[in-house]
């Protein structure tokens, strides 16, 4: 076979079966989630997954919710499928299901580790040659030491 082929041609099935089953849509939603809702209700829930109805119409948008907040996002429930249907401009979610979790998902801030021997890289430091190199690793020490602070 020569010649052009369809891009849907060249596309893994697995990844076609979730574009089918409107996965960007989902990837959307969630890479937007603060800026499609208040901070209000992105910091008391987040999006879990999206069940698409038959004919991909009717689609439930799955929330999970902090404990103690599910009044909040209950009253909220129309806003959001409001602003998320003008969002993508047409109606895309029909309707909001809630599942109440224990705690929010909260990153690790200690990702980095802390440095016990400052003195031995700052020597290190000072005998690199390159006067540009040696302020650029300054530099770059000096904001990893300010960020585990």
């Amino acid at each position: 076979m020569q010649g052009l082929r369809p891009f849907s041609n060249s596309i893994p099935k697995t990844l076609k079966k979730h574009l089918k089953k409107n996965g960007y849509n989902y990837s959307n939603i969630v890479d937007n989630w603060t800026r499609m809702v208040s901070k209000k209700i992105s910091d008391a829930c987040y999006p879990v997954t999206v069940k698409m109805g038959k004919e991909m119409k009717d689609s439930t948008l799955i929330l999970n919710v902090i404990h103690g907040k599910e009044l909040e996002v209950e009253y909220e429930k129309n806003q959001i499928i409001d602003k998320i249907n003008s969002f993508f401009g047409y109606k895309y979610i029909s309707n909001v299901t809630l599942k109440t979790v224990r705690d929010k998902v909260v990153k690790n801030r200690e990702s980095f580790p802390k440095l016990k021997n400052i003195n031995k890289i700052e020597e290190k430091i000072n005998k690199v040659n390159d006067d540009q190199l040696k302020g650029s690793l300054n530099s770059l020490l000096k904001a990893y030491n300010e960020r585990n602070r």
